[in-house]
């Protein structure tokens, strides 16, 4: 079986690591799903990452009807993916899942240590929603989660816990020859160039964690780079 969705709040997306990165493209009648928390659920406009990287593959492949699903819940991690990855993803029969999630697995450990996810609870997780998706045989492009405050130098809080599970993704990544896509890098390093007062928010984001206009087009460059675009 094969999916695509369609949502934004803290999401997830799938892609492999390292030289084997690249990939040969989309090909007509692809269906693509984006699974996530409201990051993803809010990406569906048209200056979300989802709604940009719809048009782009509009403009450039016109006839190959490549479809785009948003599957995003706000609030999700990664044991919320496991409970409905079957009727969320699976059931729509997509050929390319992109998982973009992590975000709420860090951030609402921050004033609840009940109520984030622990890292082997987080790799756990995942790799069953992986194999799961795979089992579909549908390709899974991985993502690793993006910010919590945008300062640079690791200067905010929760900077050495998304680097850990940042880790935890890539090396889900490498060890299942996935497609990795850095979401977390991508953002560390376009804040270490651009973000010259060293803001807590407003580079990418409008509230050190969801995407602005800028955040959503460095996303969707990002993502579509993964998925050989």
């Amino acid at each position: 079986m094969r999916a695509l969705s369609t949502f934004l709040c803290l999401g997830v997306f799938v892609a492999i690591a390292g030289p084997a990165a690249a990939q040969s493209g989309l090909k007509a009648g692809d269906r693509v799903v984006f699974l996530g928390d409201s990051i993803t659920a809010g990406g569906n406009g048209p200056k979300g990452y989802i709604g940009v990287i719809r048009q782009q593959l509009a403009d450039k492949k016109p006839d190959a009807k490549i479809e785009c699903i948003n599957t995003g819940i706000s609030g999700n991690k990664v044991p919320d993916l496991q409970r409905r990855v079957e009727k969320d993803v699976i059931a729509r029969m997509p050929t390319v899942v992109v998982i973009y999630i992590g975000i709420n697995d860090v951030w609402h450990g921050e004033s609840n240590p009940k109520g984030g996810t622990d890292p082997e609870a987080f790799e756990a997780g995942l790799k069953e929603v992986i194999g799961k998706i795979e089992k579909s045989g549908a390709r899974v492009i991985l993502c690793t989660p993006t910010v919590i405050g945008e300062r640079t130098a690791g200067a905010n809080k929760s900077d050495a816990k998304l680097d850990q599970y940042s880790d935890i993704s890539r090396k889900i990544a490498k060890d299942g020859k996935l497609t990795l896509c850095d979401l977390r890098k991508a953002f560390v390093d376009h804040l270490a160039k651009n973000n010259d007062k060293n803001a807590e928010r407003g580079i990418l984001t409008g509230d050190r964690v969801h995407l602005n206009e800028a955040g959503n087009r460095l996303v969707a460059e990002t993502m579509l780079k993964s998925l050989g675009e």
